[in-house]
């Protein structure tokens, strides 16, 4: 492109921004590959954490991205925890980024964070009123590189969500699942 730009017709142009699209992808998927492999060793550093502002970080980051898209929040504030800080930010960033995109066709979006008391434990939750899921898929969810049927048109490497399983994982919890196709999705964790 740098050395023949001006001679290169259309079709080829477009051969070439297609060609290094690509590659912009496998980088993408490459780092994506490395950041999973690296969890399993990854030491914990625990510390007390605020959750909650923690997803309304994640939250404003998202926004400023799309600050022309209505999105009604309802973030439970004051959830306290201990964990891994940064292991942590990284499980809210892919579970709020997910409930982000799968709403993106939605007129009125609704993303809710919270905890709810699950087999007499906290089960903290990202609730979205997006594009959903058939709970067949609800284990493969957390493989890495499966994408559901039908999430074509949504970007992704299929491999954030194997991530915040193993993250969760090493913190002692576990993390689940629930949603119906054009209904929405719940994802619960505990710590």
């Amino acid at each position: 492109m740098e050395l023949c730009g001006e001679k290169l017709e259309g079709e080829c142009k477009g051969y070439i921004k297609g060609a290094n699209a690509e590659i912009m992808h496998m980088s993408q998927l490459i780092e994506a590959l490395l950041n999973f492999s690296r969890m399993k060793h990854k030491e914990l550093k625990r510390e007390d954490i605020d959750l909650s502002a923690m997803a309304k970080e994640v939250i404003l980051r998202l926004q400023m991205l799309e600050p022309n898209r209505r999105v009604k929040l309802h973030f439970a504030d004051g959830l306290l925890v201990n964990g891994d800080p940064n292991l942590l930010k990284m499980v809210m960033e892919n579970i709020l980024s997910n409930a982000w995109k799968f709403t993106s066709k939605q007129e009125e979006v609704v993303i809710e964070f919270g905890v709810k008391e699950v087999a007499g434990k906290p089960a903290y939750f990202v609730r979205d009123n997006g594009a959903g899921f058939s709970m067949e898929y609800g284990e493969k969810l957390f493989e890495p590189f499966h994408r559901l049927p039908g999430t074509d048109e949504y970007k992704g490497h299929g491999i954030g969500l194997a991530t915040v399983k193993r993250i969760i994982k090493r913190h002692g919890g576990k993390v689940w699942a629930e949603g119906e196709p054009g209904k929405g999705a719940t994802f619960y964790f505990t710590l």
